[in-house]
């Protein structure tokens, strides 16, 4: 089968790789028709290559067709149309029961420390191959795969691989109801999260980035928007309009490579040109992030408010304003989305015909698999407007 593999930093190519098979009675086989490149496969583009051998498959957001399951499977037939969680979960251990799913002891990853295994996302997490390819295996196949309906295409579904579940999860930890919420960056994360906080209930939402295009399209849905290129002393304009105080909570929707941080990208730079058992050691030793929008966050926010981090971080010694968290008495809540949690809160909005969160129109780009080495760059490199591009094998 056709399937895009990791080959290097900023190389990733289409290739033919060995298709996948039933190897446990709780696999499945499915034909995948949609997959799409998550902000996180960038850091894998750009920063983890010492946790992927050459070859590797990539991707973690797909859907598709039910071809063939195994003896320990009966919750799925074949042909049924499901989404994949981008976390792998059992459904009967401690944590899914608690609904941390992204915590599953069944497939957390004890050899780095890890939480639940996670599709096309290095070593650290399992080691499992993704779904950017023409067919996938789903571990734990009795539990994670979302039976969705016939019809409708097949963007209207696929965001609860990952994009969908995050953003909610986000949303709920920042508790924006009846509050203020300022998002920082609006990738494919952070704008369906500016979507997901009017659905529950914000009072108004703010949202920041440095790219014209993702600015405005918040814009046209009636977001606040604020540009974070340096023009403007976007703290003191944003407590203007927050009465003086900041908004009640922050979301960080950029995570570890964040723009503006020089001592960050050098440690991450000079970490990429180690020999990978030396760069992992560093990483998990010493690594650092950049945390320009983490810091922007803790500034903004105001005193007593909420900071919800979805953006993904690595660093093992990233340095924190400890006195400013504890004076402001801010609070923290992050994590892997437990997608399994929330599905049936989000499912309703996907069903309804009048597409409240704009699912349908999400996409900026929908391409063929063959093209998935020039839509990781545009990605990367935010160029023509892409903000969230669908392969389609």
């Amino acid at each position: 089968m056709k399937a895009v593999t990791y080959h290097g930093k900023r190389d990733v190519r289409v290739e033919e790789v060995p298709d996948p098979t039933i190897e446990q009675p709780t696999d499945a086989i499915i034909k995948v028709t949609s997959s799409a490149i998550c902000g996180s496969d960038l850091h894998l583009y750009e920063l983890l290559g010492m946790y992927m051998d050459s070859g590797y498959v990539l991707g973690h957001e797909p859907m598709g067709i039910v071809q063939e399951v195994g003896s320990g499977v009966t919750n799925l037939k074949v042909g049924d149309r499901v989404v994949i969680p981008f976390n792998i979960s059992c459904g009967h251990c401690f944590m899914c029961d608690g609904g941390l799913m992204s915590q599953c002891e069944t497939t957390q990853v004890h050899e780095y420390g890890k939480g639940a295994s996670l599709f096309g996302f290095t070593k650290m997490y399992g080691n499992i191959p993704g779904g950017q390819a023409e067919y996938l295996r789903v571990p734990q196949a009795q539990f994670g795969p979302i039976v969705v309906p016939e019809g409708p295409v097949d963007e209207r579904f696929l965001y609860l691989s990952d994009v969908l579940p995050t953003a909610w999860q986000a949303v709920k930890y920042a508790e924006v109801q009846g509050r203020s919420v300022a998002i920082i960056g609006l990738g494919p994360i952070g704008d369906m999260a500016c979507r997901v906080a009017r659905e529950q209930g914000a009072d108004r939402v703010i949202a920041l980035d440095l790219v014209p295009e993702r600015l405005e399209r918040a814009r046209l849905r009636g977001d606040e928007v604020f540009d974070v290129s340096g023009k403007d002393d976007v703290v003191a304009a944003i407590r203007e309009v927050t009465d003086g105080r900041g908004p009640d909570c922050v979301i960080d929707a950029v995570g570890m490579e964040a723009h503006g941080a020089p001592i960050g990208k050098l440690a991450q730079d000079m970490a990429g040109l180690l020999p990978d058992p030396l760069a992992r050691a560093m990483m998990e030793k010493a690594g650092v992030d950049r945390l320009s929008a983490l810091h922007l966050a803790i500034e903004l926010v105001r005193r007593g408010g909420t900071i919800s981090i979805v953006g993904v971080y690595g660093g093992m010694a990233d340095p924190m304003p400890m006195d400013t968290l504890f004076d402001k008495q801010i609070q923290l809540r992050m994590g892997q989305a437990n997608v399994k949690r929330w599905v049936d809160e989000i499912m309703p909005l996907l069903v309804d015909d009048s597409d409240p969160l704009g699912v349908d129109q999400f996409a900026t780009h929908r391409v063929p698999l063959d093209e998935a080495p020039h839509a990781y760059e545009i990605f990367q490199k935010k160029q023509d407007g892409a903000i969230k591009v669908v392969l389609k094998p």
